[in-house]
């Protein structure tokens, strides 16, 4: 009998969801039930409390942000592609470092952009020099997008990072520049994760999108927010108000909650993830000829580098998916790199339980002593 998939795949992790959260969330839902009453409807930005309390974390965080910039959206994706629309006109180009999350090609594709990868290095932990994003800018481009940390790598883009690089796209006056921050709370590295809300703006060109499903441990909620120049975010509000609706109210509610415990809830995942990360990082240190493996500072992913185990002769794509296959006949379900810009590299979520993941360890262990066929 084959043994059950384990998956190190998924995008979510195995969090609780936060109490704090719970409470708020039941709380609105009695209140329309004890008033006989209907639920509230929330404007289309979203809850002004939830609004305002956004606008405060992000000045906690350096940020001169104000309510007004801040549209609450039915998740990220919701987010992000309500920015792609207005933002972009047929055929604009897109500049995007990889590896980088795959959802983005098809989100930049349907809002009629066209997509440019930029290939960054392992060899140099992902680093994007200000000469290589200059040199990769065109007259044409019209977004420049980056996730930090970033997914899949993990890589962690200082403020000292930033400031280099947005010395350059100063020079592009009409570039957005636009940093996806949903990992922002899951960081192991000595200082927080900046937003790039932080740095100086000069063009009112610079906008975030986040959510709660990951740093926050609200999963399955459907609720993120994004953070714009207010034209821009009011065209995201008239987008959303024609199209569809504001998140429902006990949603948001639990959101604001979360909000406002944020760095405790983000602690408390960043002490669960501990063990596991370490049970994976020694794990892939264990298999045959492992490279050295730079402990990835954000995310709670491994992007792995399994290209010793591709089949020689094989295009780098076909040759990655029939890896992964066979990883996924062993009973190991992980991302494909090719979907990232990356073929031939895995990436491996550790937000799961320690005896699954010591299980799926075992499992590639077993696959990859012996010669991939």
């Amino acid at each position: 009998m084959a043994a059950v998939p384990i998956s190190l795949a998924s995008g979510y992790g195995n969090f609780a969801v936060p109490p704090v959260a719970l409470e708020a969330a039941t709380q609105a839902l009695a209140t329309a039930q004890q008033h006989n009453a209907p639920l509230a409807v929330s404007p289309a930005a979203g809850l002004p409390e939830l609004r305002e309390a956004l606008a405060q974390r992000y000045q906690r965080r350096g940020a001169t942000v104000t309510a007004e910039q801040v549209v609450v959206t039915a998740g990220a994706k919701t987010g992000l592609f309500a920015l792609l629309s207005e933002m972009l006109q047929p055929g604009d180009d897109v500049l995007m470092p990889t590896p980088n999350w795959f959802g983005f090609q098809d989100l930049v594709r349907r809002a009629g952009g066209t997509l440019r990868d930029l290939p960054l290095a392992a060899a140099t932990n992902y680093e994007l020099s200000p000469e290589t994003l200059r040199t990769a800018l065109q007259p044409n481009t019209r977004l420049l997008l980056l996730s930090n940390p970033n997914n899949p790598t993990g890589r962690v883009y200082s403020r000292a990072d930033w400031t280099e690089l947005l010395a350059v796209t100063q020079d592009f006056p009409d570039l957005w520049v636009l940093s996806d921050e949903i990992y922002e709370g899951i960081s192991f590295g000595p200082e927080p994760v900046p937003t790039l809300l932080a740095l100086p703006d000069p063009h009112q060109r610079h906008v975030v999108v986040s959510g709660f499903s990951k740093s926050l441990a609200l999963a399955g909620w459907g609720i993120g927010h994004l953070v714009a120049p207010v034209a821009l975010a009011e065209a995201v509000t008239a987008r959303i108000f024609a199209t569809g609706a504001g998140v429902p109210v006990p949603v948001q509610a639990a959101a604001l909650a979360a909000t406002q415990q944020a760095e405790a809830i983000s602690s408390a995942l960043c002490e669960q993830l501990k063990a596991t990360r370490q049970v994976l990082l020694d794990g892939l240190a264990s298999l045959p000829d492992a490279p050295a493996v730079v402990a990835p500072e954000g995310t709670y992913y491994v992007f792995a580098d399994f290209t010793r185990w591709l089949k020689p002769g094989l295009p780098a794509a076909a040759a990655s998916a029939q890896l992964v296959q066979q990883l996924k006949a062993a009973g190991v379900e992980v991302v494909d790199g090719t979907t990232c810009g990356a073929p031939g590299f895995v990436r491996l979520s550790y937000a799961v339980p320690e005896a699954d993941l010591q299980e799926a360890l075992a499992r590639m262990q077993r696959l990859l002593v012996q010669p991939v066929a």
